[in-house]
């Protein structure tokens, strides 16, 4: 609501000085570098901690200090669905750290499970751990390095995968391929899943050639629609399951309510699942040989 134009200015003045009203609206910049990997930058506004690849790119990470618990972008729910799926997972995998919001929920929920988190750029670690809250233990290590090569020279197989590593505005052509997909099926154990977050069609050309790689690989996909973003959960299992919305909800809900998150996983599988065509008809198989080189 605009203030009246005939309002004296004396009047605006005091109202806009009064004690309690925002001084800006603009995000504060606590950190904003540019190293090996591209530009790393930090804000914070409203209690909220933002990472970005840059500016007015997109939200790589939002964190409330203090709270692992709260879950800014959507996304992050959705891709928790993959718990349903796995049973109780005894080691899980993250390539992509950003803020570390994934490991630290899953810390909070998950305490006697080795969680490891993967991150090719080593400034990424470091604001994660000085901005953001991210704290390592006996269980909770940070990699930095390549995912893909971790995930190639892996030998212990994880319950639970998170695929879920961008640049500025894709996930990185190496981490799309048929054959860095078998090798993270190789380090998954048969009973375990993969989740990858990608963006969809409208905003990603690969969209249906990335989902057709995955049915190439993985004997089950299907997918999430995320409310309210732009994000797919893709979740894949090395096994058939014959995976359908109502025992799929009924699955994510159990774990959900035993595990006292505060959102409930049944209504995003029910709002959320897509079932597949097998093959996904518009995609085609990446492969490493079409890399750039």
């Amino acid at each position: 609501m605009s203030l009246p134009l005939r309002l004296p200015f004396l009047l605006i003045a005091l109202l806009t000085a009064l004690p309690g009203q925002p001084a800006s609206t603009e995000p504060r910049v606590l950190y904003d570098q540019k190293g090996e990997f591209g530009s790393v930058i930090v804000t914070e506004y409203a209690g909220l901690r933002t990472l970005q690849f840059q500016h007015g790119g997109a939200r790589q990470s939002v964190v409330k200090l203090g709270d692992p618990e709260h879950l800014e972008l959507p996304y992050a729910s959705y891709a928790f669905s993959g718990l349903a799926l796995c049973g109780e997972p005894r080691r899980i995998l993250i390539v992509g750290l950003g803020g570390g919001t994934l490991p630290m929920f899953l810390r909070r929920h998950y305490p006697a499970a080795v969680i490891d988190a993967v991150e090719i750029d080593p400034d990424v670690v470091r604001v994660a751990r000085r901005y953001f809250g991210f704290t390592e233990d006996e269980r909770l290590q940070a990699h930095t390095g390549d995912g893909r090569a971790f995930i190639e020279k892996n030998r212990q197989p994880y319950d639970l995968i998170f695929l879920d590593a961008f640049g500025a505005d894709s996930v990185p052509p190496s981490l799309t391929t048929r054959e860095f997909l078998r090798a993270v099926r190789r380090s998954l154990k048969p009973t375990g899943v993969v989740v990858g977050n990608i963006w969809e069609r409208r905003f990603n050309p690969l969209y249906d050639s990335m989902i057709r790689t995955y049915q190439d690989t993985f004997d089950e996909v299907c997918l999430l629609e995320v409310g309210g973003a732009g994000n797919r959960i893709v979740l894949a299992l090395p096994r058939r399951q014959n995976l359908d919305r109502d025992s799929f909800a009924a699955q994510a809900g159990k774990v959900s309510t035993t595990k006292k998150f505060r959102f409930d996983l049944s209504t995003l599988v029910r709002t959320g699942f897509l079932p597949l065509s097998n093959p996904h008809p518009e995609g085609r198989i990446l492969l490493d040989a079409e890399l750039p080189r």
